[in-house]
């Protein structure tokens, strides 16, 4: 389906010099990032506390955390959980400096402004339950990571199967980079936005791939450069269409699915917008670099005498 037809194609192999020079420098300070501040880990890998009540009536959240802020808990996570009228408090181990009587303070500090306050629940994840998680999360990472590479290898030739890894793992090391920076929470739900985000970025290049490899068998007297550039233009409609109808989801999902999904939504955002730009500006350009030839695709035809020779 194409919305509309760009006729002339767009000449983007000309600034290929450029984006993967600014995708390098954005890439190490990601990793920079990462290695001095690193990832701040909510409580499902550090351990702590979860704490969830119910109001009568559509609770104040900022209220809350002034409350707990009074019994030394100002870093608690406070949010909203499914309803205007529950509210789901995180205590970070590390910072719990109440102990074992911790739900039974929180709920008297609550009910002191507001008698109709109810605890829904109380769960505990412990330190090692924390640290096993942080373990799975990683290898779980990797192993996404180590079956794209698998596919790519197997069904692109070699160039275009590293050329496609490396700007898959530069849009996951982006989004990670952003929470390193800015201090974001990392909980389970943006793990499983990173994970999504390496499938949404491989469909992305596979796209771009294909049309890429079909031209150099269509376009046999053309530079490789104008059938990248080709390729990218053909592919722009369905670009827009499949990227543009998913952000729109995932924004809907930021601005209004609440504190529980924001970070969700933030990670998805993030990674949309750099499937698109690696896809395009990072990995085709890297085919040049790794000398991609219509020779890897179409052997080249024998001349009279060569086929007379045993």
């Amino acid at each position: 389906m194409e919305f509309f037809r760009i006729k002339k194609d767009i000449p983007f192999m000309s600034w290929g010099r450029y984006t993967t020079s600014i995708s390098l420098l954005t890439f190490l300070f990601a990793v920079f990032f990462l290695a001095t501040r690193g990832l701040n880990f909510g409580v499902d890998f550090t351990g702590g506390t979860v704490i969830e009540v119910h109001y009568a009536a559509p609770a104040e959240v900022n209220r809350v955390r002034e409350e707990l802020a009074g019994i030394g808990l100002q870093d608690s996570l406070v949010q909203n959980f499914g309803s205007t009228q529950d509210v789901l408090i995180q205590v970070p181990l590390k910072q719990n400096k109440i102990g074992a009587n911790l739900s039974e303070r929180v709920l008297e500090t609550l009910r002191a402004h507001d008698a109709g306050v109810e605890l829904r629940r109380v769960e505990f994840v412990g330190p090692q339950v924390g640290k096993d998680l942080v373990e799975n999360g990683a290898m779980a990472l990797l192993l996404v990571s180590l079956g794209i590479v698998g596919y790519l290898w197997l069904r692109f030739e070699w160039k275009f199967g590293l050329a496609a890894i490396i700007a898959n793992l530069h849009d996951v090391v982006i989004i990670l980079g952003c929470f390193a920076f800015f201090q974001w929470e990392f909980s389970l739900s943006v793990l499983a936005a990173v994970l999504a985000v390496l499938g949404y970025s491989v469909n992305e290049s596979v796209v771009v791939f294909d049309r890429i490899r079909e031209n150099f068998r269509k376009m046999r007297k053309t530079e490789v450069t104008e059938i990248i550039d080709n390729a990218i233009t053909r592919t722009m409609s369905r670009t827009i269409i499949t990227h543009g109808s998913t952000q729109l989801m995932v924004l809907a999902m930021l601005f209004l699915g609440g504190e529980t999904l924001h970070f969700f939504a933030l990670a998805l955002t993030i990674g949309i917008l750099f499937s698109i730009y690696s896809s395009v500006l990072v990995a085709s350009p890297l085919l040049l670099m790794f000398g991609v030839s219509r020779e890897d695709f179409i052997k080249p035809e024998k001349t009279e005498a060569e086929e007379v020779l045993p």
